[in-house]
């Protein structure tokens, strides 16, 4: 994939966060800090400043990813996996306390 097919691939998912967040370009503008002038440009592809780039993402709360974009080479890859958090955990059966049989004469 070439530099330009990169840019404009990242610029498409970061329009495609806006849009889901239900942001227009302004809205992103106040939140981030970044121009709308700025914001079009990064979501068609063309070049920006980085600054500018994390601010976006910061304001769209993707900047927990940017740890994958130039991981730590000290930590293993296994880090960078997402934890497995169980919502519903396993139902476990109630122990059921047994008592001893009565014959009928015995109270």
């Amino acid at each position: 994939m070439t530099y330009a097919e990169q840019q404009k691939k990242l610029g498409e998912r970061i329009k495609l966060y806006r849009v889901r967040y239900g942001m227009t370009q302004k809205e992103l503008e106040n939140r981030s800090g970044v121009s709308v002038r700025s914001i079009s440009r990064l979501e068609q592809g063309v070049s920006v400043q980085t600054e500018s780039l994390i601010r976006v993402l910061c304001a769209l709360k993707l900047d927990d990813n940017l740890d994958l974009l130039v991981p730590d080479q000290t930590k293993r890859p296994s880090y960078y996996l997402e934890e497995r958090k169980i919502e519903n955990p396993r139902a476990r059966k109630k122990k059921v306390k047994l008592s001893r049989p009565k014959w009928g004469d015995e109270e």
